[in-house]
């Protein structure tokens, strides 16, 4: 089988650097086995061992197909790269075992992340990975994977972890699709296709050369397709994003944290200001980033900003909904974030205006499959959410921030109850830092990660999270 890249799949394969790993990873914390101790913190669901997540991962890759392709370069680059079935495919390659010197902490776990996300994928292979890392503190374990975000395109092909998540301790049926791969093309045969399509397609010969010439081709055209007219225009007027320290040069290495909020405290402030979940959200991580400037000893005066890409504003406003109303698109558009607003009340207000004006002026990325197939959808919205944000130009924007909802009830992934979910959204060009929000369970999940030079402070960013949300939960008293 070989299927063409589109063009902004093709771009985010050629924009992969040493320094810039274009992939999207996303931890789980599961439950560990139940011991029987009264030290386990799950509910009693087994826990999960690597043979049985390999069984479980191989048995639904028929859900997610491109799992198993690789991309292949045509000869001469006379053409985009294209999806082949790898013929070599090895389940235990890409499922990997680690584990942490028992108990291990919080702090461990988040630096071999942090390692395992500084590590570009082997582009010979399937371009994915999944880690069970085994030896968290309480007998629990976690999940990491990382995708590559030219493999993730939430219509054609979703997140490995929208798929091996279950409603239930017991894991759904799903029905036992043989697979046999075929015979991978030669490299003569790739030229010989490749040429025999731009005989018969002239106008792609020109395509062609002009990608030769320029590697962002094929993003500039994918891009301009999602715009509507006004957005054109905004884009075209738009200045330069804020001078700021989370705009430098990446190194190849990574630092990442977290913050582990109450769900119901978000939504308090919401109703409180009668606002959408997004804003106070958004709101939080403006009042985090005020903080981390000032512990950084950057002056800030009332009309400070920072841009921010939002390519998500889709999420619950149902107290009592077990799950997200579904999504069609994936909308982006930049975002000043008022830093430099002492008040938290006014914070809020600025950012819910702004919402609400953006959503006239949003672009969207078709994500229909996110609607028909069950699953954990997060991890298939924040990759989707990065490769919309990745359509701006670098300079017109300092840090990414993605959020997605998800279900409001217990999530289980080969029986082990998932406790936690954190994004992991890669760092694009120049950008030191991009922040990945997740609701699951009563639960909001935020996943920060850093340039390891660049954001050496990472912690004192997460701790920030906390205290933007107290604060604005102390201007509701």
């Amino acid at each position: 089988m070989i299927t063409r890249l589109t063009p902004q799949d093709a771009a985010f394969y050629r924009l992969e650097s040493s320094s810039n790993p274009i992939h999207v990873g996303s931890l789980m914390i599961v439950t560990g086995p139940d011991r029987g101790d009264g030290d386990d913190p799950g509910d009693g669901s087994p826990g999960v061992d690597y043979d049985s997540l390999v069984d479980l991962v191989e048995s639904r890759l028929a859900l997610v197909p491109r799992y198993r392709w690789k991309v292949r370069e045509i000869p001469l680059s006379l053409g985009k790269p294209v999806w082949v079935e790898d013929s070599k495919f090895d389940i235990t390659y890409h499922v990997r075992r680690s584990a942490l010197p028992s108990p291990g902490s919080e702090e461990q776990l988040h630096e071999l992340v942090a390692r395992l996300a500084s590590r570009p994928l082997d582009q010979s292979r399937p371009l994915w990975e999944m880690y069970l890392i085994e030896g968290l503190a309480g007998g629990r374990s976690a999940i990491f994977t990382k995708t590559h975000a030219s493999l993730v395109d939430g219509e054609e092909a979703l997140e490995i972890g929208h798929v091996i998540l279950d409603t239930s301790p017991s894991p759904r049926e799903v029905a036992d699709v043989p697979w046999e791969p075929l015979r991978e093309p030669t490299e003569v045969e790739l030229l010989v296709g490749a040429l025999s399509r731009l005989a018969a397609r002239p106008r792609e010969a020109v395509t062609v050369a002009r990608e030769r010439s320029s590697e962002a081709f094929a993003m500039v055209g994918a891009a301009s397709r999602a715009l509507d007219s006004v957005v054109s225009a905004v884009r075209a007027v738009a200045v330069g994003a804020p001078d700021s320290p989370l705009n430098a040069p990446t190194s190849r290495h990574r630092r990442f944290a977290v913050a582990n909020t109450d769900l119901a405290v978000h939504r308090r402030i919401r109703k409180h200001f009668d606002c959408s979940l997004n804003d106070v959200i958004l709101a939080v991580v403006t009042g985090a980033l005020r903080n981390w400037l000032l512990s950084r000893g950057e002056g800030l005066v009332e009309s400070t900003t920072l841009r921010a890409v939002v390519p998500m504003s889709v999420y619950i406003e149902d107290d009592g909904a077990e799950r997200p109303a579904p999504a069609s698109e994936v909308s982006s558009f930049l975002l000043d974030l008022p830093v430099g607003e002492p008040n938290p009340v006014i914070r809020l207000s600025h950012i819910a205006h702004a919402n609400e004006a953006n959503t006239k002026f949003r672009r969207g990325v078709r994500a229909r499959t996110l609607v028909h197939l069950s699953g954990f959808a997060p991890a298939s919205l924040h990759a989707v959410s990065v490769r919309a944000a990745s359509t701006f130009a670098e300079h017109t924007f300092n840090l990414v921030i993605t959020n997605a909802p998800g279900p409001q009830r217990p999530m289980y992934v080969g029986g082990a109850r998932m406790l936690e979910m954190y994004a992991v959204s890669p760092l694009l060009r120049n950008q030191a830092s991009s922040i990945g929000i997740t609701s699951y369970d009563g639960r909001v999940f935020y996943g920060l990660n850093g340039d390891r030079e660049a954001m050496a402070d990472i912690g004192v960013l997460a701790a920030a999270v906390h205290e933007s949300l107290e604060e604005m939960l102390g201007a509701c008293a």
